[in-house]
């Protein structure tokens, strides 16, 4: 069974950091493309990181040079580092396998598989 289960989100103040570790397991993680994705409050599906096969990252224009994404084969694990986050930072964030593109994703555009989801609430 495929299985991806995201953690540690919660709440932070503007400027903080948080680290989503997201945990697979049922497929070869080394061959596939993993993606993260967020969906704030009445808004559609954002493609916000992406990380290839060997490492090699994409990021959408609003997270670049403040998200890190990375992967660790030994553990079939996927991370995100968030730094310095904003208030529209805030969003229900999905790892999801596979490469699901960067920024809006089409209508209809749900990526799968996908995990639950870890909330992020960015306020003061």
């Amino acid at each position: 069974e495929v299985q991806l289960v995201e953690s540690g989100g919660g709440l932070v103040q503007p400027g903080g950091s948080l680290r989503l570790p997201c945990k697979t397991s049922g497929f070869n993680f080394r061959i596939y493309y993993m993606s993260w994705v967020r969906q704030a409050p009445g808004k559609g599906l954002d493609g916000v990181p992406i990380i290839d096969r060997q490492g090699g990252t994409a990021y959408d224009g609003s997270v670049t040079g403040r998200f890190t994404i990375s992967r660790d084969t030994a553990e079939n694990t996927v991370y995100l580092e968030m730094n310095s986050l904003k208030t529209e930072d805030t969003a229900m964030y999905f790892c999801a396998r596979g490469n699901w593109g960067l920024g809006t994703l089409p209508a209809g555009h749900r990526p799968t598989p996908r995990g639950l989801g870890t909330q992020v609430t960015v306020s003061s």
